[in-house]
């Protein structure tokens, strides 16, 4: 494990001290930097809550929330694709000594993240496309995405040289067993997730 960066003032970061500042203007977003850009995403519907919650069911169930591990959602990622990247994914599975590992600005040493998962929302394309690349660059094990808009589940494994070397899409009426990688054995029916979040309204 690598040890933990000292904090640095946000003035010498400028676009973290502009991330920040938009956070506060805008509570509720999500604001993210990668790739040197920041990237604001607006609240998420009750659906995609809906979807989250689900989703933490199996990871809870196998006993990843415990002295191992811990099941989180929105802590920060620092990512190596910038000097001042980072991401916030909606769901994470990390080592329950995560805290051990604080790099800057809330964010964490990515050696401390055994998966990431993302809900699609309006900007669906940041986590199909984005964040692939940036979350494989960074190592992270396992990356699941619950495509909203194209009603698949994808499974990306085997991050190298900033890409994933398997990447499975699986569909409604699948059963999809992660990756044994993660500690437990967790399951994802994956017509229940895509039903959970799909919006409500008309």
């Amino acid at each position: 494990m690598s040890a933990a960066s000292v904090e640095r003032p946000h003035d010498d970061r400028p676009l973290i001290a502009e991330a920040n500042r938009i956070m506060d203007r805008l509570p509720g977003n999500r604001v993210e930097i990668i790739g040197g850009q920041i990237l604001v995403s607006p609240p998420p519907d009750d659906a995609h809550a809906s979807a989250l919650t689900d989703l933490m069911v199996p990871f809870l169930a196998a006993g990843l929330h415990g002295a191992e591990t811990q099941v989180l959602q929105g802590i920060g990622l620092w990512l190596p694709t910038g000097t001042e990247d980072y991401a916030i994914p909606d769901f994470t599975l990390v080592d329950a000594d995560f805290q051990e590992q604080l790099v800057e600005n809330d964010c964490y040493d990515p050696i401390a993240f055994r998966l990431v998962l993302e809900v699609t929302s309006s900007n669906y394309q940041t986590d199909l496309r984005t964040k692939v690349a940036a979350y494989a660059s960074a190592h992270v094990p396992v990356y699941v995405i619950v495509d909203r808009k194209h009603q698949r589940l994808h499974v990306l494994t085997d991050p190298d040289k900033g890409e994933y070397g398997s990447h499975h899409i699986h569909a409604p009426g699948e059963l999809v067993n992660l990756p044994d990688s993660i500690g437990a054995k967790v399951t994802v029916d994956v017509t229940r997730i895509l039903n959970a979040g799909r919006p409500k309204r008309p």
